[in-house]
């Protein structure tokens, strides 16, 4: 199974400002996105039964069908992340935004590159959660993982893994022999916002190696100057 990229993904810009939408656009398609436009409601109705859409960026405050309305008919029929993007910022708008099923919410003016961070992380979440729907239960000889309960064994025993162990791991074990880079490993587990070092991410294979040893059927492996993988044998 592929990691995540955004090549991968299509991001529906909905909003009545075609200022905004030449933004957002720009910003989106710079972070290597593939991006559809709607100036209204049912521009955007169209476009999410014509093509494979994976997010949409969410204008409130629209004329013939607002954002609240749309939002509604999204989530009863296009299960997809939605981030509302809004000139108000009162915290009952807010409430009100998540109770019809936004996802995140940001407020006018923003920063793009916050609301492509936002963007990216929302994606992040729903494909990491598809990936471990599609794989929830994972096993290599006496090596297991459950996905759904968030909890590795080895030989029946479990380990006492921390949030971020268990999340590298599971990560890695959903791509068996496959290289994985430092960049892609720190933008999975720590969020492509992280102002931290590469570093990071050896100090936790380091940490996850002391708990899960190499043995002939499994092991984390180093592959020097670029990443780390979960190597396997036969399963």
């Amino acid at each position: 199974m592929k990691t995540f990229c955004a090549n991968d993904f299509r991001v529906l810009v909905v909003d009545d400002d075609p200022n905004i939408i030449d933004l957002i656009r720009m910003y989106l398609q710079n972070q290597g996105f593939q991006v559809s436009t709607a100036h209204n409601g049912n521009s955007a109705l169209s476009k999410l039964q014509t093509e494979t859409i994976h997010i949409v960026v969410l204008d409130l405050m629209m004329p013939e069908m607002d954002g609240w309305e749309l939002c509604q008919i999204i989530q009863k029929n296009h299960p997809v992340p939605v981030l509302m993007v809004t000139a108000r910022g009162e915290m009952s708008d807010k409430l009100e935004g998540f109770k019809l099923g936004a996802d995140d919410y940001i407020v006018k003016p923003f920063d793009p590159n916050e609301l492509t961070a936002r963007v990216v992380s929302l994606l992040r979440r729903s494909y990491l959660s598809q990936m471990q729907t599609q794989l929830s239960t994972v096993r290599y000889h006496d090596f297991k993982i459950d996905n759904q309960a968030h909890e590795v064994y080895i030989k029946d025993k479990k380990l006492e893994l921390s949030p971020r162990e268990y999340q590298l791991i599971s990560i890695l074990t959903q791509h068996p022999n496959q290289v994985l880079t430092r960049q892609q490993l720190i933008a999975l587990v720590w969020g492509i916002d992280f102002l931290g070092e590469d570093r990071a991410v050896d100090v936790l294979v380091k940490r996850l190696r002391k708990k899960i040893p190499s043995n002939p059927h499994y092991q984390i492996s180093t592959v020097r100057g670029i990443g780390y993988k979960f190597e396997v044998g036969d399963k």
